[in-house]
Order: structure tokens, then sequence, then C-alpha cells
């Protein structure tokens, strides 16, 4: 099966978190919850599910396992492969960062930070919406 491109997003975090090191299943839960700023909290089954995925892809591998307080904990790594597909994403998603900082940071001659120049336009049967003023009350 190919990896579908863009990655997803805990695809695309799970991929970044095996970046550094091999890990078990928490600690790619614990890792992709910090890289994600707490946003993604994987659940075990999704995240178990998307590694037989990854793995089936080529895109991550079992590496090794230890037993830890009776319990079975296996780590999982990057395969080249997988590093090769993160490299592009992460390479595509700059292109796209620089392209929308661009952007925002050209504007037009004569358009205010955030606005247009143009009039706003009033749609029959619109509902008006109120406009804030820079000091925080209704327009």
């Amino acid at each position: 099966m190919a990896t579908p491109t863009p990655l997803r997003e805990p695809t695309f975090l799970i991929l970044t978190a095996l970046a550094r090191e091999p890990m078990h299943g928490y600690g790619i839960i614990s890792d992709v919850a910090a890289l994600s700023g707490g946003r993604l909290a994987l659940r075990p089954g999704t995240l178990y599910g998307a590694l037989d995925r990854l793995s089936d892809e080529g895109l991550v591998e079992r590496d090794h396992e230890e037993i830890v307080e009776g319990r079975l904990r296996r780590y999982y790594r990057l395969t080249e492969v997988g590093r090769s597909v993160l490299t592009a994403e992460t390479e595509r998603l700059r292109r796209n960062v620089e392209a929308a900082s661009q952007r925002l940071r050209i504007r037009p001659a004569g358009t205010a930070a955030g606005g247009t120049s143009r009039a706003p336009v009033n749609l029959p049967g619109a509902i008006a919406r109120p406009t804030l003023r820079p000091s925080g009350g209704l327009a």
C-alpha cells in the first residue's frame, strides 16, 4: 500500500517522534502529544493500528522488545524509506509555510494591515455583523 501524500497530521507526528530514536508505544503517544502542543492525544488502539499500517508501508519497523514490570514493551524505529518520506513531507510543508509567509508580508499599496482596500459589499438577505473598533468596542 502506498503512503498517501500529503501525510495526515497523526502520521506526520508519529514519524517525527521516531526520527530521533526508537520508541515504545507510550513514548510515541507522549511525544506526539508534546509535538502537537497537546492538541493530538493518540489512543493506544489508534497508535498501534497506525504503526501496523506504517510497518506494512515500510516506513517503520520493530526495533527490539523488552519486559518492563512484567509487561512487553515493543520499540519501533523509522526506516530509511520512512526518513525519506518524512524529509519530503517536511520540505513540502516548509515550502507551503514560506509561500503563505510571503503573501502575508506583501500587501497592496493602500491596504490596511489585515484588511482590503475595497468597501464591504452588502448582499441582500445577508446578516450584518458588528465591527470592532481598535479600542475593542463595537462600531
